[in-house]
């Protein structure tokens, strides 16, 4: 079995907004939206390490 089939597909990267044509509102937004997007996932890295650790205390004994 090939590892590469066990992992899920990696998110398609953000594509960059062209920041000249958006407004100072738009701007305060698309920066809301990523900053938004970046909690999303860095709890989701805070609950993955949390079942990683629980599974290494588990498996240890």
């Amino acid at each position: 079995m090939n590892p590469d089939d066990l992992e899920p597909p990696k998110p398609k990267s953000l594509e960059p907004a062209d920041l000249e044509i958006l407004s100072i509102e738009a701007l305060e937004e698309y920066i809301a939206e990523r900053e938004a997007e970046i909690a999303r996932a860095r709890a989701a890295i805070t609950k993955k390490q949390s079942a990683r650790g629980l599974a290494e205390t588990f498996f240890k004994k």
